[in-house]
């Protein structure tokens, strides 16, 4: 008897494995099963006596019940409920213009929720249409955006090779799939040919990832010349199943040599001749609309990202930024020879003359007779203004003087 049975609760859709004791269940029995969003309906689809890889035995639960005639009239009941809610909910988006796509309805055994899963461009609006949907069938409602990857993982379409898509026969976990990884390959870059039906670059390319990446840093550089104990050689091709690679030497003859072969004919310490350039050409953007938007979001940042400051013109700690070199260098610059003639123009006498001058202190002009009223003696009267010779106000003052006797005069 199995110890372990596989359920799946909707058409070709995720195994989850679950404890058969104390029941005795076989293939296509309907069960009843706890999970953490409550009870699921579901049909029994695998059974094993071990789990499979990658299962934790500790959280592998037992199975609640075996489905009755009344459970299944429920789950018969629930899904044509979900088929008259996708098509109200088709309505409702029409007459809100949103732009979205409906995919699946999913409603819980005891119709405590219902799930909408939708695809869409960009980020919805959706308020009103929650507003509606719980107004119409009195129950918690979740609208559950989801990529064109789930998609035809929910729905399932015939892939490229003939067969059901990898999606929906057993692969849950997405991995990102890169134009590189098609290059690594040697695959021809046609959108037609490595993408599949959801519009995305094929999951099967990201399978023999880990093979391709141990080959190709075991293989060498193509199109590089290398010495060898034979002479030199240029490498032209790498074939992964044969693990060899293809060389041409001098007189143009075409060899082939295994991977082992090649390390024991290559010289260790050559120089490095003419060389192919290593670095990825610019994605085109019929192959960069393949690949995820993660995937694409990365990589625009990766391109975006400044380069470091360069030693030389980094800031000081104290935050005096230091000068460039070739300011240091600018005096020594033919161009800056009229400059030079400036400055030893004006190292001659009669230039240093004229600063002399202008930097001497003026003499005080003083009051004329005639001019502004007389002159007055030290000492004498009321305090009078320089420019008019009118007497001062005192009420600017702030506080009183504090010697108000004339200063006796000097006798001679």
């Amino acid at each position: 008897m199995a110890q372990y049975v596989g359920v799946s609760f909707r058409r070709q859709g995720q195994i989850y494995f679950f404890l058969s004791t104390p029941f005795v269940l076989s293939l296509h029995d309907m069960v009843l099963v706890k999970t953490e969003e409550g009870i699921g309906f579901g049909e029994i689809v695998a059974l094993r006596d071990d789990l499979p890889e990658g299962v934790d035995p500790e959280a592998v639960k037992p199975i609640y019940r075996p489905a009755t005639a009344e459970d299944t009239a429920i789950d018969r009941e629930n899904r044509e409920l979900a088929r008259e809610a996708r098509k109200y909910c088709q309505r409702s988006m029409a007459r809100l213009h949103l732009d979205m796509k409906l995919v699946d309805v999913e409603i819980y055994f005891d119709k405590s929720k219902m799930i909408f899963y939708f695809t869409a461009p960009g980020r919805v609006d959706f308020r009103e249409l929650v507003k509606d949907l719980v107004r119409n069938y009195r129950t918690r409602i979740e609208l559950r955006q989801i990529g064109v990857r789930h998609e035809t993982q929910m729905i399932g379409a015939l892939g490229n090779c003939g067969q059901m898509c990898c999606c929906r026969r057993y692969l849950r976990r997405f991995e990102p799939v890169t134009i590189k990884m098609a290059k690594d390959q040697n695959l021809f870059l046609n959108p037609a040919k490595i993408s599949g039906v959801c519009g995305r670059l094929l999951c099967c390319l990201a399978y023999e990832k880990d093979n391709y990446a141990d080959f190709q840093s075991r293989a060498p550089k193509l199109g590089r010349r290398y010495m060898t104990t034979q002479g030199p050689m240029k490498t032209i091709r790498a074939n992964m199943f044969r693990d060899s690679v293809s060389v041409v030497t001098e007189n143009g003859e075409e060899l082939d040599f295994s991977l082992t072969d090649w390390a024991a004919m290559v010289l260790p310490d050559q120089p490095r001749m003419v060389a192919q350039d290593d670095s990825s050409d610019d994605v085109p953007a019929e192959l960069a609309a393949l690949m995820d938007p993660e995937v694409r979001g990365q990589a625009g940042r990766q391109d975006r990202r400044p380069k470091p400051m360069r030693k030389d013109n980094r800031p000081r700690p104290g935050g005096d930024r230091q000068q460039r070199p070739e300011r240091q260098d600018r005096s020594d610059r033919p161009d800056r020879v009229e400059r030079q003639d400036r400055s030893e123009r004006a190292d001659r006498p009669d230039r240093q003359d004229r600063q002399d001058r202008a930097e001497r202190p003026r003499p005080r002009p003083e009051a004329q007779p005639g001019e502004g009223g007389e002159r007055r003696p030290e000492g004498s009267g009321q305090p009078r203004d320089r420019r008019d010779g009118r007497p001062r106000d005192k009420r600017r003052r702030s506080g009183p003087r504090r010697d108000q006797t004339p200063k006796p005069t000097e006798q001679q």
